[in-house]
């Protein structure tokens, strides 16, 4: 029985509201003695024409129990009317219909589409830090979007044209034109990346080399712009090469894409829609040719659109790309998941929508998000550089094969692999997505790592450990079994069965506010509780009947867990 739903209902009934417009009003308390859920009514106090207090008592005194024998207590104290619900059928009931339910969240919402650009790499280097941050955050976004019922599908928008790629294919043809990643035996997109960081090393030994260099590239900008056909040669097989590395490492960490768009397919379709709002006079030239959006009017200044020499900028293909999309998906929301550093870039773009009498623009959002720092000194490249996504997941499983052969020492060196992979990319993901995304953080490997604490592997493990009791005690978990809720009578039993009731709530919520950090809380919580409940309570014994209840009790916990962890992107492990 969904209780809120129910008790909405009862509500609304009352007051002569909709059911829609009270529900989200209803709260958890945090003193256990105030009941099971709270309902303020300071809201009301307009509509109704009387105090908040007196909208509780008349709330509460007419409530008509006997339709919901399940509720034992209805009282109104101060401007709240609480509701406590009878022991037996809140964990009977939750319990059974965690156990029974195919998938634990149930969809809510209407099959609405919702577009989640991620993680729009460039192809002149490898993914970094930030992109990561932007997969995961994209990913566990489109994972409970979904959950709730949501048509949620991750597009994502190559940026394979320009002038920062024509740096890497510009160094490349100066200083290692036959050389091939195979050849070096380095990662495709990694081979690709060192020729950027070789184009800056070849400008840094004077400043009129430097100017020389960024003139050489903006020429081949506007050869590939006409359509030069050994630039063109040289720019395929360079983007295959990163685009062929950014897979590999969308594989590593679990990444799915629905489409890719790809900027040199979509700017030129920007340029045109430029130029026809010039003609139209919805933006403007200056003396110099290039193509501008006075925004002052809106405190955001002007920003070229088309460049004096014709060449296109980032929001040229972003101002077609959008359009393309709704074309195609008719979308009902577009969120653009890029770091905080752009914001500015979407408030103009959002604006220049509006300009063209787009009304999709009112869909669309920018769901921005802070930088990933790493501790200084601690975690550096080969080259000596800031590591990234690939470094970074390798210098975290090696950490992770340590701690694994330390505290498992008859394992053999192919489940040490196997389990190290689960518990790196466990606390990579789980640190990263814990913290609210607005919020820069600094990530720490180690800390990261810590079975104990706010981190992936304490969850894991504690999913491990449910496992591990189930397996000792013969429980097969697949079905629902005969056991006796009121044996599930301690204060700890209901405490667990109230936790576990939330997890409908906490995902609704993190879907709605696109912070992921909410599900990381609560599975912490859960974690958490169970391990205080398992210390205190002994769940494998001589009597049976109170044995099948507990069992039935963490078979129903573990779920979430696992389910939970699934959301943002974590396995489960059986085993730790």
């Amino acid at each position: 029985m969904d209780y809120k739903n129910s008790l909405a209902k009862e509500v609304a009934l009352i007051i002569g509201k909709k059911e829609s417009e009270i529900i989200e009003l209803f709260e958890i308390p945090k003193d256990e003695s105030m009941g099971d859920f709270a309902f303020p009514c300071f809201t009301l106090a307009r509509d109704l024409r009387k105090s908040p207090q007196e909208i509780a008592t008349m709330i509460a005194d007419e409530f008509v129990r006997s339709k919901l024998s399940e509720i034992a207590k209805v009282e109104a104290i101060n401007a709240y009317v609480n509701f406590t619900i009878e022991d037996k059928n809140l964990i009977k009931k939750e319990l059974n219909k965690i156990l029974s339910a195919k998938k634990i969240i149930e969809k809510t919402e209407k099959k609405t589409t919702t577009l989640i650009e991620s993680p729009s790499p460039n192809t002149n280097k490898p993914l970094h830090l930030g992109h990561l941050r932007n997969m995961l955050l994209g990913a566990s976004i489109a994972n409970m979007q979904k959950a709730i019922g949501k048509d949620a599908k991750i597009v994502n928008l190559i940026n394979d044209r320009g002038v920062h790629i024509c740096k890497s294919m510009l160094a490349y043809q100066k200083s290692g034109e036959k050389e091939t990643p195979e050849k070096a035996k380095i990662k495709s997109d990694h081979f690709v990346g060192n020729y950027y960081v070789e184009f800056n090393k070849l400008g840094a030994k004077s400043e009129a080399k430097k100017n020389m260099l960024e003139e050489e590239a903006q020429e081949m900008l506007v050869k590939w712009e006409k359509g030069d056909t050994e630039i063109h040669k040289l720019w395929e097989k360079m983007n295959k090469w990163a685009l062929d590395g950014f897979e590999e490492t969308y594989k590593k960490i679990g990444f799915k894409i629905e489409k890719n768009y790809y900027e040199s397919q979509v700017y030129q379709g920007g340029k045109e829609i430029i130029l026809k709002g010039l003609k139209e006079k919805v933006f403007e030239q200056d003396d110099t040719g290039a193509i501008f959006v006075d925004l002052t009017s809106k405190k955001l200044d002007k920003k070229i659109l088309l460049r004096a020499n014709g060449t296109s900028v980032y929001i040229t293909q972003d101002i077609n790309l959008a359009n393309i999309r709704h074309e195609e998906y008719k979308f009902d929301e577009l969120i653009y998941v890029v770091g905080n550093e752009q914001e500015y870039h979407f408030k103009v773009l959002f604006e220049i929508y509006k300009l063209l009498g787009w009304n999709f623009g009112e869909k669309c959002k920018h769901f921005s998000y802070g930088m990933v720092e790493l501790p200084d000194g601690k975690m550096k490249s080969r080259e000596g550089n800031v590591i990234d996504t690939d470094e970074l997941i390798e210098q975290v499983t090696e950490l992770a094969k340590t701690a694994v052969k330390e505290r498992f020492k008859e394992l053999k060196s192919k489940e040490i692999e196997k389990r190290a992979k689960t518990i790196a990319l466990g606390a990579i993901k789980f640190f990263f997505l814990k913290n609210d995304p607005l919020k820069n953080f600094v990530f720490d490997p180690k800390e990261s790592l810590s079975f104990e604490g706010e981190t992936g592997p304490y969850i894991q493990y504690s999913h491990a450990r449910i496992c591990s009791i189930l397996r000792k005690a013969k429980y097969d978990d697949s079905k629902v079994k005969s056991y006796d809720a009121n044996l599930l009578s301690r204060e700890g039993d209901k405490k667990l069965v109230k936790l576990m009731s939330k997890f409908q709530e906490v995902v609704e919520r993190s879907a709605r506010e696109l912070k992921p950090n909410h599900v990381c809380n609560y599975l912490i919580s859960l974690a958490q509780a169970f391990n205080t409940y398992y210390s205190k309570h002994k769940i494998i014994q001589e009597d049976k009947k109170v044995q099948e209840a507990r069992l039935t009790l963490i078979a129903a916990l573990k779920k979430i867990l696992a389910e939970g962890l699934d959301l943002i992107g974590i396995e489960a492990p059986e085993k730790m």
